[in-house]
């Protein structure tokens, strides 16, 4: 009897899958799969273009432009591993550039150049088309398929460059023929298979058209078709070619060589089944080819590269230009993209590539989206107080971003506008010319792969197991800059520790914020408060008097307590009586749809009463007096339910809990009592 983990293994197996995948049949067969399914002979732009359309799309608009989010970049195969975050519009130039090479425009000539810093996302954008084309290659709408020659005596020799069988229809006919075929199928793109045969095929073409005596039905009954699965690992539709040492690296790696063991058993080195056609451009054939650092290649590789990308031909050694299919990409940073804008004799790859620009993040709640993703639960034991990855990514997008040019906008305040956060003053107009006279936002500043590193040194570096707090993280991005290999520039690294500081301000304003509404959350309270404000106001603003709940006698409106509470948004007294006509007009235009005023229907109103509430409630819990460690059982009592409260509201645990309170009341200890800026 098997074992039960031989049983397992077995009944989660999918047969029909695996038998659909390595299906082979003849040319016949496969004419009838083209009348079924079309797709199955698209070029490799327009598969790799209906590959990213096939997740579907998601529209928004930012600053009155329509922005279209491809769901494709959210990583659907490894659990969002590879996700990309916050630079839609970049990756809409991409996807535009796919779809023009898709219905042959033009950009199907060119080389593909991701352009940006380090640790921008180049990278992990193409290694998610290359892991998106071995999906689809294996799924009923992405397949495609190649062929093999039966020789006489039953062995096989497969075509090197996995060509289309539809390219064994004679060049002269071709044309017709596909037109034919077009005429009957439903096409969402033209049927167009281009250039004659790869040499082995061409080879075995002639050599079995000899045996037959011309006849084409006779030869393609030496055909076998197969199911083509694209893969990375195992070279095949998917090459991957990073530039070396120039002594251990020559062009042959691109285009392959002879092999010469073969030489003797096929008598010359002119016989193409004498070659091994295992360069990275034969390998990606019908699929794509990624180019690492493309502008650090030798001028030997660059003049392959440049045929390859305009001509769709490579010349292997001792052989003829020979057709290729597949996307060309490659990526760079911006020091070698310098280099090649100032080197005239690389005018002609300037003149072949569509260069998309892969920058940093410059949105606060984007950049700490990768953070989430690398440090969530699921992957570290540790507990992450709140804040503490979004400070991270505050920071490293300060770093990206220009210094205001009004003199009455703060960096933090341009951060949020980016976010998306409004400031009176500013439209969306406003935050659009914002971005266009920043032409350098996002192409310098700290990379996600150093902020990533600092986080990992603060959740190993205290092994109590205390929870990760924004302060350690913080504490530990100051403390690399002073060895950061990329930072030369010491007036960079004092900006860099400046922001840092605007970080700590802002986490500061924020748990203050959050100590301040778990104190005040006592609904009745703040509605009663808010009750006794707008009878007031409304008496005042229409000239009563109003009535004395406990004495039933009719008064003055308490003038005390209005501006008690106006104070805490900082409306002067020189505009209390404007503030208070808002304040009815907003009550009044509610009331005509129909709606009711509450306590949290105003914003401003609401912030007011929660400080003004958080003014009288302080003193009777006496938080200052945890820093003495000198706390009576009642306010005990009462600091354990503003806990609870934060725990349940914001997220944090006890211990992360505890230690904001401790700081924020060490905070009111020292009298700051300063309110948020920005």
């Amino acid at each position: 009897m098997s074992h039960p983990i031989i049983g397992m293994i077995a009944n989660m197996q999918d047969m029909e899958e695996y038998r659909s995948l390595h299906w082979t049949g003849s040319f016949e067969d496969y004419l009838e799969i083209v009348r079924r399914q079309p797709s199955v002979c698209r070029n490799a732009y327009q598969r790799l273009y209906d590959l990213v359309m096939s997740f579907g799309t998601e529209e928004y608009t930012e600053y009155k432009k329509r922005i279209i989010r491809y769901k494709f970049f959210d990583d659907p195969f490894d659990g969002g591993k590879d996700a990309v975050f916050g630079i839609d519009v970049h990756l809409m130039k991409l996807v535009n550039v796919l779809r023009a090479a898709a219905m042959g425009y033009g950009a199907e000539k060119r080389v593909i150049l991701l352009h940006g810093p380090v640790g921008s996302a180049k990278s992990t954008i193409a290694r998610l088309l290359k892991k998106g084309l071995e999906w689809y290659s294996k799924q009923p709408d992405g397949c495609l398929y190649t062929f093999s020659w039966v020789n006489a005596d039953g062995t096989e020799v497969a075509s090197p460059l996995n060509e289309d069988p539809l390219k064994l229809i004679p060049l002269d006919l071709r044309e017709q023929v596909l037109g034919e075929i077009g005429k009957e199928l439903a096409l969402k793109y033209p049927l167009r298979m281009e250039g004659d045969l790869d040499p082995v095929s061409r080879f075995m073409y002639k050599e079995i058209m000899a045996e037959v005596g011309g006849d084409w039905t006779a030869l393609i009954e030496r055909i076998k078709v197969r199911r083509l699965v694209l893969s990375e690992k195992d070279r095949v539709g998917i090459g991957t070619f990073q530039p070396k040492d120039e002594k251990n690296q020559d062009s042959t790696e691109l285009t392959g060589d002879i092999n010469y063991r073969k030489i003797a058993e096929y008598g010359s080195d002119s016989d193409p089944r004498a070659f091994n056609f295992d360069g990275e451009f034969c390998v990606a054939n019908r699929g794509l080819i990624e180019f690492v650092e493309v502008l650090k290649l030798d001028v030997a590789f660059l003049y392959d590269l440049l045929g390859a990308s305009q001509e769709h031909t490579i010349k292997p050694k001792k052989f003829p230009q020979t057709v290729i299919d597949e996307v060309i990409i490659g990526h760079t940073n911006e020091p070698e993209y310098r280099k090649l804008q100032s080197n005239e004799f690389m005018e002609a790859l300037r003149d072949r590539t569509i260069k998309i620009d892969i920058p940093y993040i410059t949105k606060w709640q984007e950049e700490a989206r990768i953070y989430h993703r690398d440090y969530n639960k699921k992957r570290v034991a540790r507990d992450i107080a709140p804040h503490t990855l979004e400070m991270a990514a505050m920071w490293a997008v300060l770093t990206r971003l220009e210094q205001p040019k009004k003199h009455n906008l703060t960096l933090i305040q341009k951060m949020k506008l980016y976010d998306g956060k409004l400031i009176p003053g500013y439209t969306e107009d406003n935050v659009k010319e914002l971005r266009k006279s920043a032409v350098r936002e996002g192409l310098e500043g700290i990379s996600p792969r150093y902020v990533q590193d600092k986080i990992s040194n603060a959740l190993v570096r205290d092994p109590d197991g205390r929870s990760i707090n924004p302060f350690m993280v913080l504490n530990a991005l100051e403390s690399g800059l002073k060895g950061h290999a990329l930072l030369q520039d010491e007036d960079t690294r004092k900006r860099y520790r400046e922001q840092l500081g605007m970080v700590k301000s802002e986490y500061e304003n924020i748990i203050k914020k959050e100590v301040q509404k778990a104190i005040t959350a006592d609904e009745g309270a703040i509605a009663r408060l808010c009750a006794g404000y707008i009878d007031n106001v409304k008496a005042y603003t229409q000239k009563e008097r109003v009535k004395n709940p406990y004495t039933g006698a009719y008064e003055d409106p308490d003038e005390r307590l209005m501006r008690s509470i106006e104070e805490k948004i900082e409306i002067a007294d020189a505009r209390k009586d404007d503030f208070r006509r808002e304040i009815m007009n907003f009550i009044g235009a509610l009331s005509l749809d129909g709606k009711t005023f509450a306590y949290h229907t105003n914003d401003r109103l609401y912030r007011a009463l929660e400080l003004k509430l958080f003014e009288d409630q302080k003193d009777s819990i006496r938080l200052s007096s945890l820093v003495s460690n000198v706390v009576d059982s009642d306010t005990q009592k009462k600091i354990d339910i503003v806990k609870a409260r934060m725990i349940e509201r914001f997220g944090y645990d006890e211990q992360s809990a505890t230690d904001v309170l401790n700081y924020v009341a060490s905070i009111f200890a020292r009298g700051d009592t300063s309110e948020e800026g920005g």
